[in-house]
């Protein structure tokens, strides 16, 4: 009796001690890669609320340029794009929650610059969207420039490059300004639509987005002015070099289809194609899906269910969707942009 009571003893012992090693590994496992196909998921840091780029309907459907990133990763992996869910994340926990593992990646309007991936211990492996902070306010200030502004009561969401950049505009032309400062997005739209500020500040792809939720959207413009740099990109951990090819090849498969007139409605005739930089993209010639560790037709499996970059970009923010946002410098760079695809060779 006492060696069965015994054994059961070191039985259970060793089970505990697998299911702590298993929770410890999980947590640990640097290998985004390897869990995320063990989960059967990819956990996608998204936008709480921003038309055009991640929003959800009273249903709980997301849709968005960013979320349509996110589901083209897990088309590339699990060939179902609806492998894909979506964690909205706030500006101020974003980056704290992907280091801690709550997302695999964020596709969120994050600004790449120099003191995120150091500080945050964190890769932005491609620019998915270039952007520029600018100015929104009532048309009924009859301003044209940004130089105008001068003495304005700005609103901006804390915690973000926008701040900085605000203080850095007016203080580079000698203004004056009044900063109203919160925390979440909605708190800045909520102050600025009910007139607690007279000009709302944000990266120009929101200002275009956020103007559809304003009580009377026409009665507001966004001045031509730019400020800043703002390279939009998705944002995975460091040291997790497997990942981040897959994310990024993901974002570069996007737009070389684009480039070489590959898209969701052509994809089958593009699988016959005798044009060998085709034929690398779509997996008839070589192994490059597979040295991602992937599959060959993995860039096919994107564009299939999810498509190019361009058609991504025209049915959530551009001429297909209610923001109607020119694409400016996110055209390509063969025609007019800077949007530009290492090839895959």
């Amino acid at each position: 009796m006492r060696t069965f009571r015994g054994g059961l003893l070191i039985g259970l012992a060793v089970a505990v001690l697998v299911a702590v090693v298993a929770i410890i590994y999980e947590f640990y496992d640097t290998r985004t890669l390897k869990r995320t196909v063990r989960r059967g998921e990819v956990y996608c840091g998204v936008n709480v609320g921003l038309p055009g780029f991640s929003s959800q309907d009273e249903k709980g459907n997301w849709t968005g340029f960013d979320v349509d990133f996110c589901r083209a990763v897990a088309a590339a992996i699990f060939d179902d794009p609806a492998k894909a869910k979506f964690i909205p994340l706030e500006a101020s926990e974003r980056f704290k929650e992907l280091q801690n593992r709550k997302v695999d990646i964020l596709s969120r309007n994050s600004t790449w610059s120099m003191s995120r991936e150091q500080n945050y211990d964190l890769y932005f492996p491609a620019v998915a969207y270039y952007d520029g902070q600018g100015f929104m306010l009532p048309r009924a200030r009859n301003i044209e420039s940004a130089l105008d502004l001068n003495g304005s009561k700005v609103c901006v969401q804390g915690s973000t490059t926008t701040e900085l950049n605000l203080a850095d505009y007016f203080r580079a032309n000698n203004m004056k300004f009044e900063e109203m400062k919160f925390p979440k997005l909605e708190e800045v739209i909520k102050a600025y639509d009910s007139g607690k500020c007279d000009t709302f500040t944000a990266d120009v792809s929101q200002l275009y987005a956020l103007r559809l939720n304003m009580t009377k959207p026409n009665d507001h413009i966004i001045l031509p002015d730019v400020i800043s740099k703002e390279p939009l990109a998705p944002v995975v951990r460091q040291r997790d070099d497997d990942w981040m090819m897959i994310v990024k090849w993901t974002l570069y498969a996007m737009i070389d289809a684009e480039e070489l007139g590959v898209n969701s409605k052509n994809i089958d005739e593009a699988l016959k194609s005798k044009k060998p930089e085709v034929m690398r993209l779509v997996g008839t010639e070589g192994s490059y899906g597979e040295d991602l560790g992937l599959t060959k037709d993995w860039a096919v499996r994107i564009i299939r269910h999810v498509g190019n970059y361009g058609e991504v970009y025209d049915r959530n923010v551009g001429a297909e969707s209610k923001l109607h946002i020119p694409r400016g410098m996110n055209q390509l760079w063969n025609a007019g942009g800077i949007q530009y695809a290492p090839p895959i060779r």
